[in-house]
């Protein structure tokens, strides 16, 4: 990610155009923005607050995504699935430490459950048929992986994934893991609600802005115009 997202700035301020390049390194046949069921197996009894730790490429995405979600309290950027001496952007973007870029998402089940936010992850968060990789950003710490905080979030999940498969409504076979007993390290202070400090930043711009035109167009009962943001409810929040 960092390399591409540096090359883009660097062609942005020398005027040169960027489609061209972006679109031959985010792959034209990514599989974002598919109509797709819902699950047909949910969470019951769910607490009235409850986290779910979703990764899927970039965090800057799929943080923008969760953002925008009726009934999301808050969505934290950070790195799940290796040790905490580990969880820092430099170590991480080595492909080495074990650790994913990730989302840690606060919600209400009464408002939307665990389901119907694996709904939106699988259509228009990420392509959860590219293995180790999103797009322009190649390498483990980007790979299609949940990391369900409950054993019941583990088998709404693996039911999904069983689902969507039989389905066929992919290409091709969902990679997307299941890392249960990972814990959620919180990303550096610059990374969160990046999308929406950075609306005009050309990575932003070519990778993850349809991210959200797809969110809307849809999820428009589960859309939110104004999102929330790390900024003021915190990372803890």
């Amino acid at each position: 990610m960092k390399r591409i997202a540096r090359i883009s700035t660097l062609f942005a301020g020398m005027g040169i155009a960027l489609a061209g390049l972006m679109s031959a390194t985010t792959g034209a046949g990514a599989q974002e923005g598919l109509a797709i069921p819902a699950p047909a197996l949910d969470e019951e009894n769910a607490a009235r607050r409850e986290t779910a730790v979703f990764a899927g490429g970039c965090f800057w995405g799929v943080q923008g995504v969760f953002q925008r979600v009726e009934g999301v309290s808050n969505a934290v950027s950070g790195y799940a699935g290796g040790a905490k001496e580990t969880a820092h952007y430099e170590m991480v973007g080595n492909g080495n430490t074990g650790h994913a870029e990730a989302v840690r998402v606060t919600f209400d089940p009464a408002k939307i459950t665990y389901g119907k936010l694996l709904q939106v992850y699988f259509s228009v968060a990420h392509d959860p048929t590219q293995l180790n990789r999103q797009g322009p950003d190649m390498g483990p710490q980007y790979r299609s992986t949940l990391f369900p905080t409950s054993e019941e979030q583990a088998r709404v999940a693996k039911a999904y994934i069983e689902q969507l498969n039989k389905a066929r409504i992919y290409e091709a076979a969902i990679v997307t893991t299941i890392e249960p007993d990972r814990a959620f390290y919180p990303a550096e202070d610059y990374h969160q609600d990046f999308l929406t400090n950075n609306p005009t930043y050309p990575y932003i711009v070519y990778n993850d802005m349809p991210k959200i035109d797809n969110l809307k167009r849809l999820f428009p009962a589960n859309y939110r115009a104004e999102p929330v943001l790390v900024a003021k409810v915190g990372i803890g929040g």
